[in-house]
């Protein structure tokens, strides 16, 4: 599919995000309505192979259809992003065609990483996998599930037993209609209200779950495929937070008049500045994605993955603050979706792993370091 075609094909799915978008923020309620109408429109099979039953289509087009969802409703971007991230790792992992082939139709996936012990560190899990009686069963409490409740598939990691390598993990895909999962809390949360991401524990027999790839390897998994696929889709959704505030931030400055003056805000050179300063922010990590998401598809493996969610980031907290002061004490009203998307551009930078971790993971890349060490 071109990205011409994914416009195309978003226009229904976008039309019905923006109608729920601020419920969905004011409530902290999950965009189901957004979510049932990409999985309808097959974005949910976007990027996986048309053998199994997707559209076959790579990082260029999952970027283009990120950045334009986030535009709307950044919490629906993530959920779909999340999904895309599971697949991606299944698929990898050797999940069976039938159930790669659900996620291509309209079966939500997610991932079940973080945990408290090791917080941000998702590469680390803390739990093991506990044997009793002969029965060998996942034992997981996650802190933050994209979600959580919501998913058909949840790919969790774990050590395995008996080890204490802190790095050493496995991956397993666990359906929702496994026995011993709970969401044991509600999301609260600043920003990305709608996403869900609660607490869970997972109490599963190892029997009703699929192992990916095989057992210590979920460390390989976790870099080699989650980690570029996250750090492009989260790098997508700061830049559709950062669109979206533009967008609306324009649109205000261009209609609200002083009437005093007989002028509008856009008149006022100073406003004009900041929008000016702001695009242009935009228009350079569109090109720095645009080129990764190339590079990505190409398997050029000096692709700067670790840098995609830090400096698109950074650069939507500064564009939506740009946007807050050019509209002034107007953007501060839920009237406008100005100040949704100002808190949802926070949620990024302490969103595992974060801001401050890329960066010392980059800088250990560049100075020939393991980047676990």
């Amino acid at each position: 599919m071109s990205v011409a075609s994914i416009e195309d094909t978003l226009v229904k799915p976008l039309e019905i995000a923006a109608q729920h978008a601020a419920a969905v923020d004011r409530d902290g309620r999950f965009p189901q309505e957004a979510i049932d109408a990409l999985a309808d429109a097959g974005l949910f099979g976007l990027t996986i192979p048309e053998r199994q039953g997707g559209l076959g289509d790579g990082p260029l087009e999952f970027l283009a259809a990120t950045r334009r969802i986030a535009a709307v409703d950044p919490s629906a971007a993530m959920i779909y992003l999340m999904h895309t991230c599971a697949a991606q790792v299944s698929i990898a992992g050797g999940a069976p065609d039938a159930v790669v082939s659900g996620m291509a139709r309209a079966e939500l996936s997610t991932l079940a990483f973080s945990e408290r012990g090791s917080r941000s560190h998702f590469w680390a899990p803390v739990s093991q996998i506990e044997s009793a009686n002969g029965d060998a069963r996942l034992a997981a409490s996650k802190s933050f599930v994209t979600s959580a409740g919501h998913a058909n598939t949840y790919v969790a990691s774990t050590r395995p037993s008996g080890t204490e390598s802190p790095i050493e993990s496995t991956l397993y895909l666990v359906p929702a209609s496994a026995s011993g999962i709970e969401t044991t809390g509600p999301w609260v949360g600043l920003g990305l209200r709608g996403n869900a991401s609660s607490p869970m524990t997972f109490e599963t027999p190892l029997a009703e779950t699929t192992l990916l790839g095989t057992e210590g390897t979920g460390l390989d998994l976790m870099l080699g495929v989650v980690l570029p696929w996250f750090q492009l889709g989260q790098g997508a959704v700061s830049l559709g937070i950062a669109e979206g505030a533009l967008a609306a931030a324009v649109a205000h400055v261009t209609n609200a008049r002083l009437e005093h003056l007989g002028q509008t805000l856009a008149d006022l050179p100073t406003v004009r500045a900041r929008l000016g300063r702001a695009q242009t922010e935009v228009d350079a990590v569109s090109g720095f994605l645009t080129d990764l998401a190339r590079r990505m598809e190409s398997g050029d493996a000096t692709a700067p993955v670790l840098s995609a969610k830090a400096v698109a980031n950074e650069m939507a907290i500064r564009v939506t603050s740009e946007a807050m002061q050019a509209c002034g004490g107007a953007a501060m009203s839920p009237a406008l979706p100005i100040e949704r998307f100002f808190r949802d551009a926070r949620a990024g930078s302490v969103m595992a792993p974060t801001t401050d971790v890329l960066y010392e993971l980059t800088g250990r890349a560049l100075a020939g370091m393991p980047l676990m060490g």
